[in-house]
């Protein structure tokens, strides 16, 4: 958990201490060069279970699970028109 903290401090610092050693990117967060890693490997471990898609990250399969699902969590408050 603490490791967790320590991430998230480096994003009010400005740091990016990690580093892509394919393109160069730098990032904050160990889990964020994780991700980035598979934009050049294809990796992609997320699996839809509903049309076998796959993805990079779990936030993009929560993302597309809403097609499935037709949540839409996100409300504007001025017109309360909803967003995936």
């Amino acid at each position: 958990e603490s490791s967790h903290l320590m991430g998230h401090m480096h994003t009010h610092a400005g740091e990016k201490p990690y580093t892509c050693s394919d393109c160069g990117k730098s990032v904050g967060q160990s889990g964020h060069l994780t991700e980035h890693t598979r934009t050049h490997t294809g990796e992609k471990p997320y699996h839809c279970s509903d049309c076998s898609k796959s993805f990079r990250s779990s936030g993009q399969l929560t993302q597309h699970m809403r097609t499935h699902t037709g949540e839409k969590p996100y409300h504007c408050c001025d017109c309360g028109k909803s967003f995936d």
